[in-house]
């Protein structure tokens, strides 16, 4: 009989749960595209200007400016398990957001396991942070700063969201006005039970500190929480428990599926104005209809 780990899972269910390549056989293909489609985002639009936001090479973030200013700024953060991609393929979204009147920033970070968990999530919030306190030098607007993230970088977005921004970096709760998260992971003890934890090295005090679905007593803005159709259920349960969560808290939040979506082909409706992600994104910041 085969020992159930977490929930009704055993080992390898459990690994196979949080293995999203084995939920879409489109996996490295659709991971191919972004890179593909965000050179030929550069091609159009020119090169990001680079900022670096901390000490080290891998701090930095590329930004895509808008005509308007002052004018909203949406931060991507990028998924890959954590140790994956970088800002080079996240442009792919950029023109979406540009030409509806708002600055478009990719952020880097370094990926595990050149830092631990911990590190990656204070490197986001430094760069949320760094912006914030930046923003008019490139005609943003420091009050309308918008986070978004996929995969892991939704997990990522999800701890920046839940952080106490007075007590970290001396700013106001609420310096980001409204986040999107898609096919995230809010709560990792899952994550610390499966074989992702050979690379993860989560313990029990990392998943306490980490996990966004324990901090949301910090959460000050709005959430919209979405998932693909073709993902694991344990995905799609992190989804629906996370946005049920922020709705106990009294925070608006809302929940969505894209129909025939896998993992890897729901973040690349940012590209268009007329997809499921960007509609979200840019209705949230006032820029288009949802």
């Amino acid at each position: 009989m085969k020992r159930a780990i977490f929930r009704d899972y055993d080992q390898a269910e459990l690994d196979r749960q949080y293995d999203q390549r084995a939920w879409a056989p489109n996996a490295i293909e659709l991971i191919n595209r972004y890179g593909a489609d965000s050179a030929a985002v550069r091609q159009r639009m020119g090169e990001p200007v680079r900022y670096h936001y901390g000490d080290t090479r891998a701090q930095s973030l590329d930004l895509f400016r808008t005509h308007r200013t002052p004018a909203p700024i949406h931060v991507f953060i990028h998924g890959g398990a954590w140790r994956l991609l970088s800002a080079r393929e996240s442009a792919f979204p950029a023109e979406t957001f540009v030409r509806a009147g708002a600055h478009y920033v990719a952020i880097d970070f370094a990926p595990l396991p050149v830092v631990a968990l911990d590190q990656m999530v204070e490197q986001v919030r430094s760069a949320i942070a760094s912006l914030y306190r930046h923003a008019e030098e490139f005609g943003g607007d420091p009050n309308r700063i918008f986070v978004s993230g996929h995969s892991s970088g939704a997990h990522l977005a999800a701890a920046a969201v839940t952080t106490d921004w007075k007590a970290r970096f001396g700013l106001p709760q609420d310096i980001v006005k409204g986040a999107l998260c898609c096919s995230g992971i809010y709560d990792l003890e899952p994550v610390r039970l499966s074989a992702r934890n050979d690379y993860v090295q989560l313990d029990g005090a990392l998943v306490e500190a980490l996990s966004p679905i324990r901090h949301l007593a910090d959460l000050r803005c709005p959430l919209a929480v979405g998932i693909g159709e073709h993902e694991s259920d344990e995905f799609k349960r992190q989804a629906r428990e996370f946005a049920a969560a922020v709705e106990r808290q009294g925070v608006p939040v809302g929940l969505f599926e894209g129909a025939g979506l896998n993992h890897f082909e729901i973040v690349t409706t940012l590209a268009s104005p007329a997809g499921l992600l960007a509609r979200i994104a840019l209705h949230q910041m006032g820029l288009g209809f949802g």
